[in-house]
Parts: C-alpha cells; sequence; structure tokens
C-alpha cells in the first residue's frame, strides 16, 4: 500500500525531474499523468497507483507549493467529474486507455448529452433512439439534446440514447461516448438570461457511433448512468473550497470594505449565510472523506440542494447590500464562454447565473426526492408508468 510518505517523498523526486518553471504545461501535465499522480486512487498506468482517495491531498499539496500548473479542472470539469468516474467504472480496458490520458491532461473537452426537450427532469423518459445497423455493426443516432453545457468546445460527448422502445422506460437505454465532430452532430448556441452561451442544443441527425463506443451492457444505460449522475452532484455540490470560498467570499469583502452599505437586517442575513456557507463546505469535506471508501451515493444529491440554494440566496443579498449598484450589468455581449465565472463577474452576473443552479445537476424537486427516497428512507412516491413500455407513455 502507497502511503502518505512515500507519495510526498514520489511526488518531490518527480518535481526534481520535471520542474514547473523550466518544463512546459502540456508537456508536465503528461508526464504527472504517466506517474500515476494524476488521480492517485486510480489504477497503476491510468494516471493513478491504487492508493486511497484521500491521499490525493498529499500530493496536490506538494504540487501546489512548487507552483506546478494544473489541467484547469473547470474547462474540463464534465471529463473529470462525470466522464472519467464513468469511463473506469464501465469501459473496457481499450476504452480507459484510450480516453483517461487525454481528458484528464485536457487535450480532450467532452460533454454531456442527457437532457432532451420533453426528458429534462423526468430524464428516463429521453427519446433520443439509437438503431443497430447489423448485428454486430454501428448504432445510427437520432434525437436532440438541450442545456448541453461546452458541447461548442467538446470533442467528446457522454450520451445515452433509446436502444429498445418495447422496454419500460428505464431499462431500454443503452449509454455511448460520442464523437461530436461526426458528421450530423450539430451544436446550436442557447443565450441564457447572463446574455452569454454557455448552454448548447444538440441535434443528431444519423449519427453513426461504433458499438466499440458503447459504455456498458445494451439496455443498462440508465445504471451506467446513476454512476455520471451521483458523480455529477458530488463534483457540483462537495467541490473543495477555502474558508469564503465560492459565492460568499464577494458578499462578505464587500461587507467589509463598503461600511456605508451595512444595515443590521444585512448584517443578520450575511451571518445566518456565511455560517451556512462554512457548514456546507465542511460537509462536502466530510463527504469527500467518504468517497475515499467507496463511489458516490444519494447524499451527494443532498449538497447539490444546499449549493443551489445557498447560491441563490447569497447572490440576492449581495444585489441588495449593493443597492442601486446591484442593478448595472458589466456585459451584455453574446459570448459563448468555455467555464462559468462566478467570482470574476459582477454582481448582476451571479444573480442572474445562479437561477441555474436549481436546474442543471438534477433539478432541486427531482434531488429533494431522491433525498427523501434514497437517505431518509421514506416511501416513494406513486408511480404508474415504472413498468410500462416507454412506446405506451403519453407524452
Amino acid at each position: 500500500m502507497t502511503g502518505a510518505a512515500e507519495l510526498r517523498a514520489r511526488t518531490r523526486e518527480f518535481l526534481a525531474a520535471h520542474p514547473p518553471a523550466t518544463t512546459g504545461r502540456s508537456e508536465f501535465l503528461a508526464a504527472r499523468f504517466d506517474a500515476g499522480l494524476a488521480w492517485v486512487h486510480y489504477p497503476a498506468g491510468l494516471g493513478g497507483l491504487d492508493a486511497a482517495r484521500s491521499l490525493q491531498a498529499v500530493v496536490d499539496a506538494e504540487l501546489e507549493a512548487a507552483g506546478a500548473p494544473d489541467n484547469d479542472p473547470r474547462r474540463i470539469g464534465i471529463g473529470l467529474g462525470m466522464a472519467a468516474p464513468t469511463i473506469l467504472a464501465y469501459g473496457t480496458e481499450e476504452q480507459k486507455r484510450r480516453f483517461l490520458r487525454p481528458l484528464w491532461i485536457g487535450e480532450e473537452v467532452w460533454c454531456q448529452l442527457f437532457s432532451e426537450p420533453g426528458a429534462g427532469s423526468d430524464l428516463a423518459a429521453l427519446g433520443t433512439r439509437a438503431v443497430r445497423d447489423g448485428a454486430d455493426g454501428d448504432w445510427v443516432v437520432n434525437g436532440q439534446k438541450v442545456w448541453t453545457s461546452s458541447a461548442h468546445v467538446a470533442r467528446w460527448a457522454i450520451l445515452i440514447a433509446r436502444t429498445d422502445p418495447e422496454a419500460p422506460k428505464h431499462r431500454g437505454i443503452t449509454y455511448f461516448l460520442c464523437d461530436m465532430t461526426d458528421p450530423g452532430v450539430e451544436v446550436r448556441p442557447l443565450r441564457q438570461i447572463t446574455g452569454e452561451a454557455e448552454f448548447n442544443e444538440v441535434f443528431l441527425t444519423d449519427v453513426r457511433i461504433p458499438d466499440a463506443r458503447r459504455l456498458g451492457p445494451v439496455g443498462e444505460g440508465w445504471k451506467v448512468a446513476q454512476t455520471t449522475l451521483m458523480n455529477e452532484r458530488v463534483s457540483i455540490g462537495g467541490m473543495r473550497l477555502p474558508r469564503e470560498g465560492g459565492m460568499i467570499g464577494p458578499v462578505a469583502r464587500t461587507w467589509r470594505e463598503r461600511p456605508e452599505l451595512r444595515t443590521h437586517d444585512l448584517h443578520q442575513r450575511l451571518l445566518t449565510l456565511w455560517v451556512e456557507a462554512e457548514v456546507a463546505r465542511l460537509t462536502g469535506e466530510r463527504l469527500r472523506q467518504q468517497l475515499a471508501a467507496g463511489q458516490p451515493g444519494p447524499e451527494g444529491s443532498g449538497m447539490k440542494l444546499g449549493f443551489a440554494r445557498l447560491n441563490q440566496e447569497i447572490s440576492g443579498l449581495e444585489v441588495e447590500l449593493r443597492g442601486d449598484e446591484g442593478l448595472l450589468y458589466d456585459d451584455w455581449t453574446m459570448r459563448r464562454p468555455e467555464l462559468v465565472d462566478f467570482t470574476g463577474r459582477d454582481a448582476g452576473y451571479r444573480y442572474l447565473r445562479s437561477k441555474g443552479n436549481s436546474i442543471e445537476g438534477g433539478t432541486s424537486e427531482v434531488l429533494l426526492n431522491i433525498v427523501a427516497e434514497r437517505v431518509l428512507g421514506l416511501p416513494a412516491e406513486p408511480r404508474n408508468d415504472k413498468d410500462v413500455p416507454w412506446k405506451d407513455l403519453a407524452r
């Protein structure tokens, strides 16, 4: 077993052989992956050392102290937080070796083709079809996906499609890895309330996907997708932050720097939200420690639920604290950014963009059901469509 002392020594040896000051960024990241220091809990040869997940912090601390470059995790978050753990869990050895290295290094950006216009909250009702062309041939995919972050810059996508309309909705789905540069893939921007188009809608017209890019067994895509979704909610709601990291940071700084804006009521609300943000941060840390023992569970849904509510309440308080200034907005220009920048923009942007937090990564209503049923053990809501063939569902 690799321990903390051994990992620390290994990391220092790696830094001596690849000094960050004189090693190119891409070369450094590739060497780090090959040395097993990318994600130490992954298998040897796939960016890891078969070590405990908790020991990643040892490596990260040494690299940060040395000024080493990171892989820009905000830009490639979908690949790191969703695609990678799913490929690791269900991919063939060939798929793991093909996709994990360029994914982690950031050479290939990923997006998520899950939600559809008629299947957002009820994802299992999706209607995008994948039809086999011959017993061992390609799959031909037709349909539409929506709310696809980073589709305009992505090379690859994780995709779920219906392969058996005769089966109930949860049992007729298959999971694929889709090349976004293939013929028939069309990406269109979706302009948001912020003015920019960070999201997209994606149209799939006779897109051919080789069976070698199917992830998991035919018809078990819903099971595979659960791994993606559980990891997604942990990556959104349980991200590592310093004290006053995230949305609470800007409003706390404004409070300290602008005493003329303070009122007793705003003070009480800020104190309450500051405490809640700190509780959420520490709860996220505990959740990450629990992950060292296995895969994420439904608890991540609770973290993501709290993340959305807190962001919206904090950004609302910030706009109110700033008064007339809070009504200003820096730039309505139509842009297609590569990432969401909550702390680099103004209060108006944070207020508007946070409205999407209760939709993306699972709506708050769906997450409340997950917490109620899978965490608290409450009775499930009545569902009369679980055993009905998908083709017979009302739409």
